[in-house]
């Protein structure tokens, strides 16, 4: 009996459980030229839309995968006056909570860039497609809070689109 309970408790737990599936598209632009993609999307995903208390997302880019098909842009974005891969490797979300917004949800959590970490509300939705599902997100990021850039340089609001396919763990 105790075997089935524990059985029970272990796949309860897992139902969850979604791991990011090739195919993912991680898109940047600005208003002005200034557009892109990140590849080197990692992480863990906890998303049961049946219990919501126990979602969480804890995902990151890699920087040094930015590109924006320009390989000088792509260089001086990296570069220690933008983005300065080379000491913040990594730009990451951890959520603290996921709520039912609308026909939607929201991520609420922490976004760290540039080595600044500042609150960040992310709308998303989740379609289930067969075995897997499919999250979408779109939001804007001030890279002036985070310290990137020059204020005026280009755009200080930067939109991002996510379109992240997941399969079951």
């Amino acid at each position: 009996m105790r075997i089935l309970i524990l059985a029970a408790a272990m796949l309860a737990s897992a139902a969850g459980d979604w791991a990011i599936a090739p195919g993912y598209s991680v898109k940047w632009s600005t208003t002005g030229d200034a557009a892109g993609i990140f590849k080197g999307l990692a992480g863990t995903i906890h998303f049961d839309e049946a219990n919501l208390n126990t979602a969480s997302f804890n995902v990151s880019i890699d920087v040094a995968s930015l590109n924006t098909g320009n390989g000088l842009m792509n260089t001086h974005a990296k570069s220690a006056e933008w983005l300065d891969a080379t000491k913040y490797p990594k730009i990451s979300f951890v959520s603290a909570k996921v709520v039912k917004a609308g026909a939607g949800y929201q991520a609420i959590g922490n976004l760290t860039m540039h080595g600044a970490t500042k609150p960040l509300t992310l709308p998303f939705t989740f379609q289930h497609t067969g075995s897997g599902g499919l999250f979408h997100a779109t939001f804007t990021v001030n890279r002036t809070q985070f310290g990137v850039g020059k204020p005026g340089d280009v755009d200080d609001n930067i939109s991002i689109e996510l379109s992240v396919p997941v399969t079951k763990q």
